[in-house]
């Protein structure tokens, strides 16, 4: 009897992503129809909400997004339209490229050029710079390249660190 036993255990002993992540989503109840709510779709102020595997989504109506474009062209920032509709900036960008409208680049204060190249050139990072006058990283970047200021190579904050210090000790 023995001879006709087969030794399935290899076959199942390393499971492909697929099935492994079918196999927790079963013991975490995932497919348990009892555990799904019955309840209609939330809705608030902003409109329908969905909920996908604990994480929420606010869907824009099309006058939402109308409104969103029309305040866009006007003037605002994606993140400032974010903020007012309640959904992520990249929500944002994705209706604006949608409805066929360039995204503006972010904005640099041209009157700090001076504040900006002066902390850029005592060491601070680009990130760190943005900060301090109020625009994004690639902003800053471009500004000060485009006021012939070199920038340094990327790097974690070792780059602070000169190459006669760290030969010298």
């Amino acid at each position: 009897m023995s001879d006709k036993l087969v030794d399935l255990r290899r076959e199942f002993e390393n499971p492909c992503p697929h099935l492994k992540t079918l196999s927790l989503r079963r013991s975490r109840g995932f497919y348990n129809h009892d555990q799904r709510s019955s309840e209609p779709t939330v809705s608030d102020s902003r409109g329908r909400v969905v909920r996908s595997l604990g994480m929420a989504q606010t869907l824009l109506r099309p006058e939402q997004v109308d409104d969103l474009v029309a305040q866009y062209r006007e003037g605002a920032t994606l993140v400032e339209l974010a903020s007012v509709f309640g959904v992520n900036r990249r929500t944002v960008a994705t209706h604006l490229t949608r409805r066929e409208v360039t995204i503006r680049r972010g904005r640099f204060d041209p009157s700090r050029i001076h504040e900006a190249a002066d902390l850029y050139l005592s060491g601070l990072t680009l990130v760190e710079v943005g900060v301090k006058v109020g625009a994004g990283p690639q902003a800053v970047r471009r500004a000060l390249a485009s006021h012939g200021i070199v920038i340094r190579p990327g790097g974690r904050c070792g780059s602070r660190i000169t190459a006669s210090t760290a030969v010298g000790g």
